[in-house]
């Protein structure tokens, strides 16, 4: 097996490094930027990685914006034994062949969330809640994580065209349901009647839309266990059940 492994080509740099190296451009690939990006897969013997045998492996990332303008603060995904084609390493492609799962840590900051809701991507998705027949328009999107651990969110909103816009101003706490449902409750509102109206149909339609399996990327299932909320920041930890490599979906 010695004697194999030195006329390969990766024998020079390793062949953990070269698959971390692969492994770490495709990842990058699935985001529109990053600011860091270390993909880092463990395999001893390195031998084993010719039957494309993988110890553990683990991506470390920040700053990372997505292709649908969403922005995470930092990404962290630890995953144990992989099995890959080794074979498609060489082609710069990364091809699982079994499913596995990774434990995860997703930080998003108080900008992020604001950028999030201010994005044609999420106001779209918002325009979706129609009342009394109009689409409901969003601008202003504001966040502010509370000492209490609560997002308050300042908007404003209009259900005509033509019409006036409306200031929306409410308090909520975030839980999870089911692993997959992202659900703001205890909600307190701020402001007239009509107002209050407004965040109310808000605040439903948010909750029916904040489902993570409408998020991940293709070929991976996301699951939160936890959600911590503290330093004006939202802390998301779970596991992904990654069956494929993911491809990058297209933004709608």
């Amino acid at each position: 097996m010695t004697s194999i492994l030195s006329g390969l080509p990766f024998q020079a740099q390793s062949g953990d490094r070269l698959v971390s190296k692969v492994v770490g451009a495709a990842i990058a690939a699935l985001f529109k930027q990053s600011e860091t990006l270390n993909a880092t897969v463990r395999a001893d013997p390195v031998a084993k990685l010719l039957q494309g045998s993988i110890d553990g492996f683990e991506l470390l990332a920040s700053g990372l914006l997505m292709y649908n303008g969403l922005r995470l603060e930092n990404l962290e995904l630890y995953s144990q034994a992989v099995a890959i084609d080794f074979s498609e390493i060489f082609q710069g492609r990364v091809k699982l062949r079994q499913p596995t799962q990774a434990t995860m840590r997703v930080v998003l900051t108080e900008q992020d969330l604001a950028t999030s809701f201010n994005t044609p991507f999420v106001l779209g998705k918002l325009k979706l809640l129609q009342i009394n027949g109009q689409p409901l328009s969003l601008r202003q999107v504001g966040v502010a994580i509370s000492n209490d651990g609560s997002l308050h969110i300042q908007a404003e909103a209009q259900m005509d065209p033509a019409g006036e816009w409306i200031g929306i101003d409410f308090s909520t706490q975030v839980e999870v349901e089911d692993r997959h449902r992202i659900q703001f409750v205890q909600t307190t509102y701020q402001g007239d009647p009509a107002s209050v109206a407004l965040s109310q149909s808000l605040v439903e339609h948010v909750n029916s839309l904040l489902d993570l399996d409408k998020f991940a990327l293709d070929g991976t299932r996301l699951r939160v266990d936890r959600i911590r909320i503290r330093d004006h920041k939202i802390v998301f930890y779970g596991s992904a059940q990654i069956d494929r490599f993911p491809t990058r979906k297209a933004v709608h």
